[in-house]
Order: structure tokens, then sequence, then C-alpha cells
């Protein structure tokens, strides 16, 4: 083997690290030549050029010199021709003898007056010094600018102009007889003007911005038209010498009369030089000015197409906000704008929105709008350009909002843009604060620099989960996070009963329906916050348990208290509990109709006695005030039970010893601290409930095992663990197919299955990872195992797959939006094919609870549409009427969005706008959908109200008893009404129902030899050869014959109830036509029709929500009251945890090594 390192030869010295630090000595002893670089611009010529030419700020003075001499050398002219007599002849006694005693005639003109004038000798030397200067300093750039071609260099208009006004004057010094020649030196102006766009170029170059070519254009339109007006002065009052002995100031005032095309003709031009001078400035007008306004028309309209700048002035004086989008839509912008300007303190902001697309052109005349046109400026541009966002002032703007295109079919390639605009942004203005929308959960972990980030997925799935356990929470969530702008009127009820002088925001006040005044006025409820110290609310809590503190400040002023926040801690607890002790640097969060600060308080006392002397019913109630009062919760004479609670909600049963004297039974006071004989704690981690210990039949035949821990793998990095229930061993992965058998089972429906709880099926086009939001809900910890519903995932929904998967007994059927639809030509139409399968399933399967998310809130009309229902109508008439009243929520009386049957995820954006105001709006939307567990944090669930909880009778006793007793706190309730229906509309269905009834009875009694005769002769009519057979013809006028006998005479009335009987069988044929459609699948796939109940239709039914409804709102049967519970995991022992947990706590580690990095 050859030894590599006796072949490489030694570095050389210089090399050598030693040389490298210490200096290499020996370099005169070495072959190295020292190359000297840019020897060129040693020059003498290369030096000047330097200076004259190439070097900004030195080419800029020259320039400003140059500009600054002509000037000054048209100021001379024009101090040479105020100084000369028109009527004195000079020059001529050398060269024209006696020209002086010449007049002007029409036929012959004096030429004298326009060859020679009056210049003075001081003014002279003036003049041809700066001619002198001029002409050097041209010909020098010349020199120092030449390539190679001389001809190029002397032909072109300002040298051949520099020549014309400097070398005469230079000739007046060798021959002084010619001084007084005329010299057009008002030429200056042109090379004035070329010397002034060259200045502008170098002053953009010197200060290295990007100069605007608007302005440069601007600019020189102006100075080509004031060089043509000047020209035209000048040249006019010159030629006029030898006419009418015109002044500068007649010359001006004619060429102003001229070329503004009004021509009075009390000045014209005399002589014929001067005519031909008008027409030639005439004529250069007429082409030259054209195009330059053409120019300055073109950059107008190109730069209202990209926007302009946002001045850095206006940033540094005035507040703005950026608003990146990859595409601007009116409905975006509406939302975007409504949401933001609805809060006071924003309405001197400014909104710049930076979009790469042209502004389309009902974006365009909506911010023509005055209201919008002062606030709010386009940009078109890009994120990823630091030019753009300099333009924008990023780097100055309060906050910076980055939405996705949801409308885009590659969702995650969506994702990837906003990502790198928020990288852009961060990197360009790392101080600004980011506000950014992510489609995709997997993809937050990418901007979890942001300070606010909203991911739609995530509250999508989350939110279809909750309404299949807590009806509407979608719809409580979205008024909950929305602004209500409609029209302004006192809260009655409420500033009645407390004193409290409010102006409300509400929709819905000026319609007739109840249901639709009561539902419009609690909406504008919205989440508040203030620090406890500063409150007239809270302030006198000071020390006092959370659930005392949110009863008595419902009672006494109506606010619902639903968390607070440490000052020490970022973390926000929702209804931490009865042991939870306020204290004065506490923030409190808290629901009501506006916040305490816009509120006025009166004296309660002297407002109930003014009261008790006008009338002895109080309130819109009707009820007796010291009723009313006892209705918000009075002190209780008799305890209740305090025996432990069942983990399905919480027990409102009557007390042992009720009264029989017509007292109303009382209820338990809230406690000012925690008594801990008193609490209702019940260890969820225990197996002491009755569907821990003792196996259910069906766990025993399916052979589940339940364990309570946190789930062992995350689906995407950022998902927070969520403890609930999971099964001690995994599933195969065969046994998860529900309509194909395996060799652990033989199922192929869910029939089979026999499960004990109804279905949830979720039909979805993929299953993304965004249904691990959907399942943790729906497995929490805190829901007993008795109530947990199986899932049903549906990839594909025709009819045969979902009568397999057990439609006809399921609970909630949840549709959510098809990705690959929402890229369609109409934006609105996106939403086609969700909403045209959800009406077949609402035809088909009317008695079944569908649950749709859309994309565009206006599609949501058309949910459960009937053409001809009068209701649906009026409905469509309010919505309307409270959108030209300007409310953000006109959809909000639809009655699949009142019931929670449908939303848009759209309507979270304001979400996102609210944080700029209301920083913590994400946090608590979180805690209440689930998405985040915070240790100590309550969480949202909700119980129905039944005959044995209706003695509670008002909402202010039922939130005293939550809080007596579980400390829940209660913050909705979610009501079903029975639709009223008018006279006319009842009349017309019992006649329907009468008249299907006879109908039934005729057809019944028919006789059944006419039934075959007429089945006989339809299949003879029908015959192609009818015609052929005359005893078949004759037959059948016989029959027809028959029939007009056996048809009675009937009167007007009797007509008209024969046409009723049409429509309801015809109605009647086609509801029966479905369902036997759907029980012929059924039978051809082996399926059981038992469950199917094709008639039972809630279209009678009315269903919204009342958030935090005054006190004394009555509870009514069947009402489901929202609760935030406390975290039962608060008041476990850490020592009885640890015993109990073990399975838990080893999960949930497994988990917490799973997501990291």
């Amino acid at each position: 083997m050859v030894d590599l390192e006796s072949e490489v030869p030694p570095l050389p010295p210089r090399y050598r690290f030693r040389d490298l630090l210490l200096g290499d000595q020996g370099w005169q002893n070495d072959d190295r030549v020292q190359v000297e670089f840019y020897m060129n611009e040693n020059t003498f010529k290369e030096r000047l050029k330097l200076f004259f030419i190439k070097n900004q700020r030195s080419s800029l003075r020259i320039r400003l010199f140059n500009f600054s001499l002509k000037l000054l050398s048209c100021l001379l002219y024009i101090i040479r021709v105020l100084l000369d007599d028109p009527t004195q002849g000079h020059g001529c006694k050398e060269l024209n003898r006696g020209c002086s005693s010449q007049n002007y005639t029409p036929t012959k003109i004096d030429w004298s007056p326009i060859i020679w004038v009056n210049r003075s000798l001081p003014l002279w030397g003036l003049q041809v010094s700066v001619a002198l200067i001029s002409l050097f300093e041209t010909m020098l750039l010349g020199y120092l600018s030449y390539k190679g071609n001389l001809w190029e260099q002397v032909l072109r208009i300002p040298f051949l102009l520099e020549i014309i006004n400097a070398v005469p004057f230079i000739i007046t010094i060798f021959w002084p007889a010619l001084r007084n020649i005329f010299i057009p030196v008002f030429l200056n102006c042109w090379l004035a003007k070329h010397a002034l766009e060259n200045m502008i170029n170098d002053l953009h170059r010197a200060i290295q911005r990007t100069q605007s070519a608007m302005f440069n254009q601007v600019l020189i339109l102006i100075s080509t038209l004031l060089c043509l007006i000047f020209t035209c002065i000048c040249g006019i009052q010159h030629l006029e010498r030898a006419g009418n002995k015109l002044t500068l100031f007649d010359s001006l005032y004619f060429c102003i009369v001229t070329f503004s095309t009004v021509g009075f003709g009390d000045v014209t031009p005399k002589i014929w030089p001067s005519k031909l001078l008008v027409v030639i400035m005439i004529c250069v007008a007429l082409v030259v000015l054209p195009i330059q306004f053409e120019q300055l028309a073109y950059l107008w309209m190109e730069r209202q197409k990209s926007g302009g700048n946002y001045s850095r002035h206006r940033a540094q004086t005035e507040k703005h906000v950026v608003l990146c989008v990859s595409s601007l839509k009116i409905d975006l912008l509406m939302d975007f704008l409504n949401e933001f300007y609805a809060h006071p303190r924003l309405q001197d902001y400014y909104v710049v929105i930076l979009c790469p697309t042209e502004m389309d052109a009902q974006v365009r005349r909506v911010l023509q709008i005055p209201m919008w046109s002062q606030r709010v400026i386009y940009l078109q541009g890009s994120a990823l350009k630091d030019q753009d966002l300099l333009r924008a002032k990023m780097d100055d703007a309060e906050a910076c909002f980055i939405l996705s295109s949801r409308c885009e079919v590659d969702r995650p390639a969506a994702d990837h843009q906003t990502i790198l605009r928020a990288w852009a942004v961060k990197d360009f203005a790392p101080k600004c604060p980011l506000y950014v929308q992510i489609l995709k959960p997997e993809n937050k972990f990418h901007i979890k620099f942001a300070d606010h980030v909203v991911c739609e997925e995530e509250f999508k799935y989350a939110m279809l989960a909750l309404n299949c356990i807590c009806p509407a929470t979608s719809t409580l969530i979205t008024l909950l996070v929305h602004t209500s702008r409609g029209q302004t009127a006192p809260w009655e009820a409420f500033r009645h009963l407390t004193g409290t002088k409010q102006t409300l925001t509400r929709e819905g006040q000026q319609s007739p329906e109840q249901w639709q005044k009561m539902y419009g006025r609690y909406s504008g409820n919205e989440v508040y916050h203030i620090n406890l110290e500063d409150s007239t609310f809270f302030a006198e809590y000071e020390g006092k348990s959370f659930t005392y503190a949110s009863f008595h400040a419902h009672k006494k002023f109506g606010v619902c208290l639903i968390g607070v926040r440490r000052e020490d801690n970022k973390n926000i607890l929702l209804n931490p509990g009865p042991r939870y002790i306020m204290s004065s640097t506490d923030i409190c969060f808290y629901i009501n109709i506006t916040k305490e600060e816009n509120s006025a308080f009166k004296k309660q006392e002297q407002h109930r006695k003014n009261k008790e002397s006008k009338s002895y019913y109080h309130g819109p109630s009707r009820l007796p005030l010291h009723s009313v009062i006892a209705s918000m919760g009075t002190v209780a004479i008799d305890l209740q039970d305090t025996g432990c609670r069942s983990s399905s909600g919480p027990t409102l049963t009557l007390p042992s010893e009720g009264s029989k004297d017509g007292r109303r039974s009382s209820i338990a006071p809230v406690l000012e601290v925690a008594d801990s004989s008193s609490l209702q704690t019940c260890d969820l981690l225990s197996d002491q409930s009755e569907d821990e210990t003792t196996p259910s039949d069906d766990d025993i035949s399916t052979g589940l095992e339940y364990a309570k821990g946190y789930p062992p793998y995350s689906p995407y990095i950022g998902s927070s663990p969520t403890f609930c229930h999971l099964l001690h061993e995994k599933v195969p992965f065969c046994c998860l197919r529900l309509d194909k058998g395996c060799q652990h089972n033989y199922y192929e429906d869910a029939k089979a299955y026999g499960f004990k709880n109804k279905l949830i099926i979720v039909a979805a086009e993929t299953a993304g990872n965004g249904l691990y939001n959907f399942i943790v809900p729906l497995r929490a910890y805190y829901r007993p195992k008795k109530e947990l519903n199986p899932i049903v995932l549906l990839l594909d929904n025709p009819l045969d797959d979902l009568l397999r998967c057990g439609v006809t007994f399921a609970a909630n059927m949840v549709v959510v939006d098809k990705e690959s639809t929402m890229s369609a030509e109409e934006d609105y139409m996106a939403d086609a094919k969700t909403i045209v399968n959800v009406q077949t399933l609402f035809r088909l399967f009317s008695s079944l609870s569908i649950i749709t998310e859309l994309t565009h809130p206006a599609n949501m009309r058309f949910m459960q549409f009937r053409a001809k229902d009068c209701y649906s109508l009026a409905l469509s008439k309010l919505e309307k009427k409270e959108r030209e009243k300007g409310s953000n929520l006109a959809f909000m009386f639809r009655l699949p969005f009142a019931a929670g049957r449908v939303f848009s995820i759209s309507m979270l954006d304001t979400l996102l706008y609210q944080s700029f105001v209301k920083d913590y709006m994400i946090s608590i939307t979180r805690l209440l959908l689930g998405l985040d567990t915070t240790p100590g944090s309550g969480f949202l669930c909700s119980m129905k109200i039944t005959e044995d909880d209706l003695w509670i009778r008002t909402y202010a006793r039922l939130y005293q008893k939550l809080c007596s007793s579980t400390g829940d706190i209660p913050i909705g309730i979610y009501r079903t009404e029975s639709q009223k229906l008018t006279t006319s509309e009842s009349r017309e269905i019992a006649s329907q129902s009468q008249i299907s009834i006879s109908v039934e009875e005729w057809e019944d009694t028919k006789d059944t030899k006419e039934q075959i005769n007429n089945r006989n002769n339809h299949r003879n009519s029908t015959s192609s050869d009818q015609s052929d057979h005359p005893l078949l013809r004759r037959k059948s006028m016989q029959w027809a014959r028959r029939l007009s006998r056996k048809v009675p005479k009937h009167s007007g009335k009797t007509a008209e109830k024969i046409s009723q009987q049409r429509m309801s069988l015809y109605k009647r044929s086609e509801r029966q036509e479905l369902a036997e459609l759907v029980k012929n699948r059924m039978k051809h796939l082996g399926l059981s029709t038992a469950g199917y109940d094709e008639m039972n239709d809630h279209q009678n039914t009315v269903s919204y929500i009342l958030i935090n409804p005054s006190p004394d709102t009555r509870l009514e049967l069947n009402d489901v009251v929202y609760l935030i519970r406390p975290d039962p995991l608060a008041y476990v022992p850490n020592t009885a945890t640890s015993q109990k947990n073990s399975f838990c706590n080893t999960v949930g580690q497994d988990a917490r090594e799973e997501t990291q990095l």
C-alpha cells in the first residue's frame, strides 16, 4: 500500500496558521504579484465622471445648480422685459439709421422692435455670465457622457437649446454692437424642466427610496403646462412689440383665456407672426398635453388597483391594523369591519388590507361608501415581500390579522400559505401582535409564536360534538362571540327590578312573536372582564367564595360571573368552585348585556318604594313585589340534603319536609366560605358509582372494560391532553369496520351490535385529525359510562350505508361540510352538495336530529327548506328587516340556527377579531368547548328540567339551588316550545285531517268489483291498439257513463273540499312513498323496520336560547339549562389520586412523551 502522506507536498509557508496569525514575512521572496484594481477610475475623465454623473450626492448638487441657473436666466429675462420700453428704437443707430421713425401699418411690419431690445450693461453682464457657465457645464457633461456617436450628442434637443441661448451672448462679447439683439432666453424654462426631472431621479437614488411614478408623472405634467404657458406669454409679448405693445400681464391674460377655450376677444394678436405663434403653441398643447394626461390616467388606474402606500407620517400619528388575506371576499370584509368597528374604542383605527389579488367590483363599491372609504385602505401586494409590508407600515401596526382561504380544495396548501405569511410578518415586524387563522390542526405548531391562533377544524368538530350532548352549543358560542347591533332599547324587566339604568342592544323587538323578543333580547349578552377591586358588581365579595359571589352578583345586578384569573397566573379558571376565595387582584369574567363601565346605578331602596307606591304588581311577570324578590333567592329556612350528587347532573328534588299550606319550598343559602361538610364532592376517579362498580349486561356481552385516563397517542402536535374514558385493551383494526364482519365478530350492521345507547353518526368526507376533537368531548371523564353514545364514522352516505349504520335509531346525525365542493365557480354554491344531502335525509328520516356545518352563513336558510311554509316566509321577512337595521346576526331567527341544527364555521371568524379587544375570548371559548383543560377549571354541561324540578319555578331560585348544592353556575336556557299557529292555519290543518279521514273511509267502502273494472279499463285505455277494438272502446264508454252517474252533484263548498282532499292525498302519498322506499330497502338488506318512524317530524316546535336570562324568568318543562360545572378533580386529595389513578398516570405519561418534538 502506498503511503499517501509521503506523496502530499507540504503546504507553502504562506498558508500556515502561524503565518496567518503573525503575518507572512517572506512574501518579498515569493513570485507573487500585487494587483491594483479599478485603475481606470484614477484617470482625470473618470474622476470627473464620478463627480458629475456616478456619485449620487454630488450629481444631485450639480443638477440642483443647473436648475437654479436656468431659473435665474428666466428671471433675468423677465427683468429685462419689465425694464424695456418698446416705443424706443435700440441698436438701430449703428445698423439701421432712422428705423425709429417708421410706424406700423397693417400691410407692413416694423421688424426693428422684434430684433432689437433695450438691455442695460449690468443686466447684459449677468446674462453673459450665466450663459458662459451653462455652456461650459453642457460641454463638459457632453464630453463625459460621450459614447462614440458625436451626432447623437449634438442633435439632442437640450444641447440645441443650450447653444441657441448661450452662444449669442458669447458673440456679443467680441461684437459689442450686438449687445441689444434679441435672444430667446425664455426657452431656458424647458432646460429647467429637464434639469428638474434629472434632479428628482438623483434625489430618489440618493435617499435610497423607491420613487413614486405617480408623483413623477404629476410633476412632469405640471412643469410641461407651465413651460407651455411661459413660452407663449414671452413669445406673444415680444412679437407684439411691433403690434399692440402688450405687457407681460396682458400676455398672461391672453394665454389663460385662450388655453381655457374661453376667448373673450378683448386682447388679440395684431401681426401675423404673433398669430402664427399662437397657432403653433395650440398645436403643441394639443399634442403634448393629451399624452401627459393619458399617462397620468393610466398610472392613476394602476395605483387604484395596487392601492398606493400608507404614509409613514400617518402610521406614526394614527393607529392602524393590517388584514392579510389571499383573496378578499365581500362577506369576509363586511364581517371583519362590522365586528372590528363595533367596539367604541376602535373607531379611530384604520384598517389596511394587504391582498395579492386585484380588488373586485363588489369590494370596490363597498370601500367607496363614506363610512369605509375614510377608514379602510386597500393595498395590492404580497405579505412575503418586504416592500409591500413596508407599504402597509407593518412595523408600526397595532396588530396583523392573517386569514386562511377556506374555499380552497387543497386546505393544507392554504395553511402552508398562511404559515409563510405569518413567518414573513414575524421576520419583518417582530413586535407586531399576530392573530392567525389556520384550517388544519396539525399545522398549528408551525405558528406557536403567534399571539392568538384559531384552528377552524378544532372548533368545528368540538362544537359539533357538544351539540350532541348539550343542544345548540354552536348557537350559544356564536351569540357570545358576536357583537349585537340591533335596535337599542332598555331592558325593562331587569331595569325595573334592580334600578340599573342600561341601554341595551337587541334584535327582534318589533316582532309579534314572544319567543323572538326574548331570544333577541338575551342574544346581546357578551363576555366582559374587570378587576375585582375596581368593580361595583364584585368588589364587595372579596374574601368570599366564588359561588357566593356569582350567585349574589346575579341576584343583585343580573350579571353572571363565570370565571376568574389570578394576577400572577395566565390561566383562566371557569367556575373554580366554592373553595375558591375571591381576591382583590383577581380579574373577573362575567356575562352581561353591557360592560360595567357603561352602566349607571340607582339606589335600590328608593326605587322599590317608588314602584310600591305606583303598583302592587311588579315587572313583566305580573307577580307581587315580594314574590319577585323571593324568586331571586331568599335566605333559606330548612336546609336540603347534601348527599353526593350523581355524575350525570345535579338533583333538584323536592325537600323532604315540604309544607302544604301553600308556602313556597325554600332552598339552602349559598355560603360565603365553603364548608367541607356541605360540599357534594364525588370522586370520579373512584369506582363507587353504580355504573362503575356494577358492569351492565352490555359490558359483559361485549367484553368492554373502561378506565379513565389520558389518550396514549396524540393525532397532532399541539393537542391538549384530555382526561377521558379509555379501553384497557386496544381494539383490533379489523373490528372497527361496522358493515363487515371479521374473525372477532360477525356483525354487519349497527342493529346486530345491540348498542344500549343511541348512535351518533358522523358523515364526513375524510377521517382527518380534526375528528379527535369530536371524539374526546363525547368520551370526557365527567360523562357517566352508562351515557356514552357509540360513534359511527360514515365516509360515504348512500342510503344502504345509512341504514346499515343505524340511522333509524340514531340520536344525532352530524353532517360535515364537504371540502371537495368548496371551490365552486359561484362562492355560495360551495354548500350545494351538503344542503341537498341534508334535505334528502330530512325528507327520508324526518324524526332524525341532523346537525350540519356550512361554509356560508347565508345558506342556512335552505336547511330543512319548505317552499310553501308561511312561517318560514315570515322569518325571511324578519331577517331582511333586521339586516336593514344593521344587525350582524340577521340570520339568528332562522329556526335551524336557533335550534342549534346548523352553524357556519365562518361565524367564528369574529372570535379572532374580538381577541384584539378581548384577548381572553379564545381561551374562554376553548375551555367551554373542552379543547383545553386547565387544572381547577370547570367544563360546560347541561341538565334538563323535569316535572320533579318545576318546584324551583324561577331561574333565580335555580341559580341558588345549584350554587348551594353542587357549585354549578347556570349561564343560559335552551327552550323548546310548540309553534303557535294562526286561526286560519289551525282550521286548515283540522280540515285536512278530517278530509284525509273521510277519504280513507270512502276508499275503504268502494266496491271490489268496481276496482277490478277500473284496473281493467285503465289497462285497456293505455294499450296501443285501443282504436282497433270497438268492443273495448264501447266498454270504456259504458264505464265512464256509470262513473258519472255515481258521482253526486256537488255545490261550490263540496268542490273545494274535494280539491283539498286531492292535495291531502298528494301530500300523504308523497310521504308514504318515501316511507315505502326506506322500508323496502331495509327489508332488502335484511334489517328490521320496527324502529323506523316516518311520520314523526317536529315541524310545529320552536327551539331557542336564552343567555343569562333575568332572575324572574319562569322555568318550563323540558328546559335544558347550560351549566359550568366545577372540576371534580380539584376536590380529590392527592393521596387518593395517586392510589386510584395509577393507570391514568401511566397513560398520561405516555401521551406526554408522544407529543414531544
